[in-house]
């Protein structure tokens, strides 16, 4: 008796169980339903639920590999044991062994912790609830170690997940029930429960906070850093990346955010297998691009003196805020879910401009963190529903006013 007959044997031995749940997901994530329609009329297609959420793990994975190598490269970088690449993808030192393994032994444990939690988490409720498994967490899973820093500690991954998937979904009803994107309310939690490993500049290298202890207890070693972009605009600092270490993603940040190249591969194929919206991430990037153009204004105006705390960000060419920190990444896989995000897609247009018009605001006053796009996202996610309504208003008002033309 093969694998698939054993476990389809279970799942009728605990038919109708408090067990049944468990037993039916992993039936049916390892295999696809036997069951077929005999009557009536039914709309079949290609894709499932499971294929959704495959194909955007698909489109996930380059920026998951290139992040375990930028991850090696930076820590090898900030210790002096080599030097800045010159050829960026075509080099061999950033594509060495030597960073792969760094970036493995930090971050596949940071994926086991946000599928062993969450989908864990997912079970319980599905056996509690009696309901079955949603195949929702697949993606969340993928996301939530993509989007904190490379040193994030296990045991909080772990506290922020659980928040995250009961407080953001399970308590709304589920995969396709909740108004919070599941894995940006476990980025958010993570930044207000614990702030100091959410932002500063120790925290987007590995070994960069074990380094400064060092440094702070009296140990005469070289100090190491991890400053991003955002965070040296911030304080006003000159920044030593080039527009091409910037768009390519050889800069600290977190583990999936910075290479803009392959966030903008992934965009394309979202939008080809038509599961990403094209028109939420095309009115964001407007969004964004018009709030950087109005500070590029205010500054080139000289309303806002030199010296000033937000000059730096508000001075920065209005098209690098797309290529630096998360906003890419936020609006091609966590602002197009389809689920949080707008229905209509006047309502689309509407939604992600508002994202990247307050992404680039808050970016640049908040001084306490240089990077808006999360908050733009969640605080979009609750507006959303009523940005349809007032759509679907409105089109039910033209319609009424073509219908009583026509009767007059």
């Amino acid at each position: 008796m093969g694998l698939k007959d054993k476990l389809h044997k279970l799942k009728l031995k605990y038919k109708g169980k408090k067990m049944a749940p468990a037993f039916n997901a992993i039936h049916t994530f390892l295999y696809l339903p036997n069951e077929t329609t005999h009557s009536g009329s039914h709309v079949r297609g290609a894709d499932d639920l499971k294929r959704t959420m495959n194909t955007v793990i698909m489109a996930l994975l380059p920026c998951l590999i290139f992040g375990m190598f930028n991850a090696g490269y930076q820590h090898h970088l900030a210790t002096g044991e080599i030097e800045a690449v010159a050829n960026g993808f075509f080099s061999v030192g950033f594509w060495s062994i030597d960073n792969l393994v760094v970036g493995l032994w930090k971050v596949l444990p940071l994926v086991a912790i946000s599928y062993g939690v969450g989908l864990g988490v997912e079970f319980l409720f599905a056996v509690i609830k009696g309901h079955e498994v949603e195949e929702g967490y697949l993606v969340t899973g993928m996301l939530v170690p993509l989007i904190v820093p490379i040193d994030t500690p296990l045991w909080m991954l772990a506290v922020a997940v659980i928040f995250g998937v009961v407080i953001g979904k399970e308590v709304f009803g589920g995969t396709g029930m909740n108004i919070l994107n599941p894995a940006l309310t476990i980025r958010a939690f993570l930044f207000f429960a614990y702030p100091t490993w959410m932002s500063g500049d120790k925290v987007w290298v590995h070994g960069a906070v074990e380094r400064a202890n060092e440094i702070a207890s009296g140990a005469q070693l070289d100090a190491i850093s991890g400053e991003t972009v955002l965070g040296s605009l911030a304080q006003g600092k000159e920044i030593s990346y080039s527009v091409a270490d910037m768009f390519l993603g050889f800069i600290p940040g977190s583990v999936g955010e910075t290479s803009a190249l392959l966030i903008l591969l992934g965009g394309l194929f979202l939008i080809f297998t038509k599961i990403g919206s094209w028109r939420i991430m095309a009115s964001a990037v407007l969004g964004a691009l018009a709030m950087g153009l109005i500070f590029n204004g205010v500054v080139n105006a000289g309303w806002i003196s030199e010296g000033s705390k937000f000059y730096s960000l508000m001075s920065t060419e209005f098209w690098h805020h797309l290529i630096i920190g998360g906003f890419a990444f936020g609006v091609v896989f966590m602002a197009t879910d389809p689920v949080t995000a707008s229905q209509t897609n006047k309502g689309k247009w509407i939604y992600g401009f508002l994202i990247g018009f307050i992404s680039i605001l808050i970016r640049v006053f908040n001084p306490a963190y240089p990077e808006g796009v999360m908050l733009a996202i969640l605080l979009m996610n609750v507006f959303a529903p009523t940005i349809d309504h007032y759509v679907v208003q409105g089109n039910i008002k033209k319609r009424m006013k073509r219908l009583k033309l026509k009767t007059a």
